[in-house]
């Protein structure tokens, strides 16, 4: 595997930003860390806010990391969403002046479900809850529309950025890989897919591109495979929703939707039979995801410990630094540990 990489998060946004504060310094220190001591050789840089995107991949770039520049603009249409990527673009053309060939630009994840007019749907919810979706998927009538705009974007990305270009695709995306130097697939290990894990990327090999895993993890939950790969269901958004309102919000404080338990060493090792498993079938690279998630933070008591339902390598604290790097508001979880030592053997 060439590219041993994790996602880091600059701030997606979606019914708020995922990362509230950006502060350089940390952003500084985390990607020293991840070079360092996770022994990544990539980072997935993500985000909406283009600024700061910018100033993490010049951060890293200058650490002397592979940057996989993706910039995400959720629930727009395809006007808005294109207009934003070339924009993106443009940007990303000034830091691939001085490293073009450690800096890859993504002009989309997972558009299908999270961009507006491929399915029906307004938002991401109302599309994963039509009734239609299924059909839909199972007789691959978003691959047209997929495709046509995939086409448009990179054309469009293609007259302002002379650098490397990808997609992160669904695994049921079926996508033109000829346009891209990569193919991206997010590929998560679910209870489900077990057995298939492999067999579903055999589409992507046979493009004759190499292929990088943009995403794959798990939660930090015992129950987490019943509740998805990423552990998302455990957490009460509504919650998470009301907590972040101004002055109602410190009536509310975030939960998880029911009782778990924590599991961090089951965390760990999905992970590394994932990238076992990955090795094996000969892929170019892969990122785990994800280093942080801010708005999930650990809580002694497990009935709001969010970070149950992260898939973060790091426990995120609350007004708190850890221990291990005492100039970090988070404590490296088992599973960070555990993939530090799988990249450094590699």
């Amino acid at each position: 595997m060439k590219r041993k990489g994790v996602c880091y998060d600059v701030g997606r946004a979606m019914g708020g930003n995922w990362r509230p504060i950006f502060d350089p310094k940390i952003v500084h220190r985390e990607l020293e860390i991840i070079k360092n001591d996770l022994h990544c050789t990539a980072v997935r840089i993500c985000g909406l806010d283009i600024d700061r995107l910018m100033k993490a991949s010049k951060d890293a770039l200058n650490q002397g990391l592979e940057v996989w520049l993706s910039p995400e603009m959720w629930n727009k249409s395809p006007e808005k969403t294109l207009n934003y990527i070339v924009k993106a673009a443009a940007a990303a053309e000034k830091l691939a002046k001085s490293s073009p060939e450690r800096l890859v630009l993504s002009v989309g994840s997972e558009l299908t479900l999270f961009m507006q007019d491929i399915v029906p749907g307004n938002t991401l919810r109302k599309r994963l809850d039509n009734p239609s979706l299924g059909e839909t998927v199972e007789a691959g009538e978003h691959n047209e529309p997929l495709n046509a705009f995939l086409a448009k974007a990179h054309e469009a990305v293609r007259k302002v950025f002379r650098g490397q270009v990808t997609y992160a695709s669904l695994p049921w995306e079926t996508v033109d890989w000829g346009l891209f130097d990569f193919a991206g697939v997010n590929h998560y290990r679910e209870a489900r897919i077990k057995d298939q894990y492999v067999e579903m990327l055999k589409p992507f090999f046979a493009c004759g591109k190499p292929v990088i895993i943009t995403e794959f993890g798990n939660g930090t939950c015992q129950s987490v495979e019943t509740s998805g790969a990423m552990g998302l269901g455990i957490v009460d958004f509504k919650t998470l929703f009301l907590h972040h309102i101004p002055l109602l919000g410190r009536f509310v404080r975030p939960r998880l939707k029911g009782e778990y338990v924590r599991d961090e060493a089951f965390q760990a090792r999905e992970l590394i039979e994932t990238l076992g498993i990955l090795d094996a079938a000969g892929v170019d690279g892969a990122f785990v995801f994800t280093f942080l998630t801010p708005i999930f933070p650990y809580d002694d008591n497990p009935r709001y410990d969010l970070d149950m339902g992260s898939s973060s390598l790091v426990k995120s604290y609350d007004g708190k630094h850890g221990t291990t790097y005492p100039d970090m508001p988070w404590e490296p979880k088992e599973s960070f540990k555990a993939v530090a030592e799988y990249f450094a053997k590699q």
